[in-house]
Formats: C-alpha cells, structure tokens, sequence
C-alpha cells in the first residue's frame, strides 16, 4: 500500500478518472461518425468502420506489453506516460488527408490509450485498501462512462457542425492537460510512495505467460472476448442503425446512444445497491436479460423512445454483466494485479475488434438487423457461462 494521504488519493483520482474519460471518449467518438467519414472519403461505412476497428484491435493486443511495463515502471508513471502520447497522436490525426493515414493515425491512438484504464483500475487495487475498492472503482468507471457517452455525443456533434477534424483536436487538448497535471501531482507525491520492489521486465512478460497457463484466467478472458464482441461489436453501429433506420440525424443518433451511457451510470452510482439486492448472480442474471431485449427492441422497434429505451436497456445490462467480470480479473491474481488486468482489457478488446469486423459485414450487406438479433441470442448464452463462472468463485 502507499503512504498517501487521503487528499492526496483523492487527486490521483480526479486527474485517473480525467484520463480515463478521454480516453474512452477517444475509443467512442467515431462511432457516430462512420456514415460522414465513408461520404467524405468515397467509401462504405462499413469501410469506414475500420477507424473503430483498428483502434480497439490496437488497443487490445498493447494490454499484453503495459501490464509488464506498469509492473517494472511503475503504474502512474506509464500511465502519464500513455495520456501524453494520446495527446500527439489526437493532434495527427486530425491532420489526415485519407482514409489509410485516418486508420493508421486511430491504430497509434489505440496503442496509446491502452495504457491508461487497466493500469490505473491496477493502480486502485494497489493503493486502495479492499473493503473500498469496489465503491473506488466504481466512481473510475464513472468518469469512463461518462467519456463514452461524451465520446458518443460530440462526435455527432463534431461531425455535423465543426467537422470531424475538430473533435480530435479538442481530445488532443484534452489529454494534453490530464498529461501535465498528472505528471505534476506524480512529481509532488514521488516523495511520499513507498518503494516497491519491481520485477525484472523479462519476469514481467513471463509472469504473463504463466497467468495464461492457468485454467480459470483462460476462462475468464474467453468470456470477456466473447462479452466484447457481442456488446461492443454491436455498440459501435448502434448510431449508424439509429441514422439508417430511426430517421435520425448522426448528431442525434450520437445523442440517443449517451442513453447507453445514463444506463452505466445508473448501474456504477448505485453498485452497491445492486449488488445488496441481486448478489452477484442475480446482477449476472438480470444483465444477460437487459442487453438481449434491448438489442431485440433495438433490432426490430421504431421511433425515437424506443430507441432510447433499447440503449438504457443495453447499458445498464452491460454494466452489471461487465463489472461481474471486472471484478474475477481483479481477483485472478493479486500479487500480479497490473498484468491480470491487462490481460482481461486485451481479451475484451480483442473481442470488440473481431465483432465490429463481422457487424460491418452485415451492415454492408442490409442485416444489421439479424446481427443484432444474433447478438441478443449470444449474450443469453453468454450470461450462462458468466452465471457458472461465479458459481464456482
């Protein structure tokens, strides 16, 4: 544990949840954006979909080199790290002139950004004592939920007034200032960290591998790549079904998709709650249930409040089914937190990348629909698998 002061944790947070909210509103904000981009660049949305796919491929296979640099380096340390190379590689970007320089610029903002959430959850469990990690946890979610519904929200936004380019310079700015800041209240604080012993980098990567050779990580890490693809393969055309289907503008599809983000809240503002009146396999249970009716509604309703209703459904489903599973890869290996969890985000990413490249099939060819549908079946059995996880906890 650290000799930080109570104030001083209190800041690590503010400036971690910070980091954590750009960075999951620069994995979301071209989610509304796809159909704009395909115009601009002559190309199918689902083209146009590799900004998102590439980011979140990026993204996941990056967890498997932080977890060993957070464990030698330091996890605040790589984190700063990462938000400042998140703000360079935003400010490049929207510099693209086409749409491979577009992807590749998104794939360098992955990589960075994959270092900042699990690192800094493996830095909670770290420093926070347990009996308030799980209410410490869940205001850092909040601050990531708060960024995807942002990220939702303004490239729409961005897409339909100022252009896509502006929204990577506002992130840019963004990260430039959760980099200074951080790296000032680490500097202030360096004083105040108890030494830990570090292992050797080489020790790092092995003890990753020795994770993956345990049964019940492999277990763990298969659920929540299939998690991924099903619910944020699905996440990611929500707005662009919204636009097609719904009539809706892409600045309104992004403002209905931030009812996603209304339901994570509502789930990480009363977690405790939750879990009092649920337990762990009833939130397993009631979430599975959530996200497969909201998909259904989402697939073959119409109007706006359905729609609406369908994202609240989705997210407050996802977050209790998500966190269910956060909280087995926090537990998977203590004494190696900062890999375990890095490892989870990997599988979980890895999952999102592979089912936006099967959803931009089906929207290309009309079935964006039965997709939808076909997901809605994959979480039901999803939940049981996830159901008989904890049971055996």
């Amino acid at each position: 544990m650290s000799a930080l002061t109570p104030e001083d944790e209190r800041q690590h947070l503010k400036l971690l949840g910070l980091a954590g909210f750009a960075s999951m509103a620069s994995m979301r904000i071209c989610d509304p954006m796809l159909v704009v981009l395909g115009q601009e660049f002559q190309v199918t949305t689902g083209d146009a979909s590799a900004v998102v796919s590439v980011f979140a491929v990026v993204y996941g296979v990056l967890q498997l080199f932080y977890g060993p640099l957070g464990e030698r380096f330091g996890k605040l340390r790589v984190v700063s790290l990462a938000v400042l190379t998140c703000a360079l590689f935003s400010a490049i970007t929207a510099l693209s002139t086409n749409l491979p320089m577009l992807v590749i610029m998104r794939g360098f903002m992955g990589a960075a950004a994959a270092g900042i959430i699990p690192l800094s959850m493996a830095w909670v469990g770290d420093q926070v004592p347990y009996e308030r990690r799980q209410e410490t946890l869940a205001k850092l979610m909040s601050a990531t939920v708060l960024g995807m519904m942002s990220g939702l929200w303004f490239g729409g936004f961005a897409a339909d007034t100022v252009g896509w380019r502006g929204a990577f310079v506002v992130l840019a700015a963004m990260f430039g200032v959760a980099a200074v800041l951080l790296r000032r209240l680490r500097l202030q604080n360096k004083s105040q960290m108890q030494p830990v012993a570090a292992p050797g980098l080489w020790a790092a990567f092995r003890l990753t591998g020795q994770l993956l050779g345990t049964p019940r990580v492999r277990w763990v890490l298969g659920v929540t790549a299939a998690e991924g693809a099903l619910v944020f393969g699905a996440l990611a055309f929500m707005p662009t079904h919204l636009h097609q289907q719904f009539g809706l503008s892409v600045v309104a599809s992004g403002s209905v998709m931030m009812v996603y983000g209304v339901g994570g809240l509502l789930y990480s503002q009363m977690a405790r709650r939750w879990l009092a009146w649920l337990g762990e396999r009833g939130l397993v249970r009631t979430g599975a249930a959530l996200v497969a009716v909201g998909l259904l509604v989402l697939a073959w309703g119409s109007g706006v409040w359905l729609g609406m209703l369908s994202c609240l459904m989705t997210g407050l489903g996802f977050y209790m089914l998500h966190n269910t599973l956060q909280v087995q890869a926090t537990q998977m290996a203590p004494a190696a937190r900062g890999s375990a969890v890095t490892l989870f985000a990997c599988s979980l990413f890895f999952g999102q990348s592979t089912g936006v490249l099967i959803m931009a099939q089906s929207v290309d060819m009309g079935w964006l629909a039965y997709a939808f549908t076909a997901a809605a079946v994959g979480v039901t059995g999803l939940g049981v698998l996830v159901y008989r996880l904890v049971g055996r906890h």
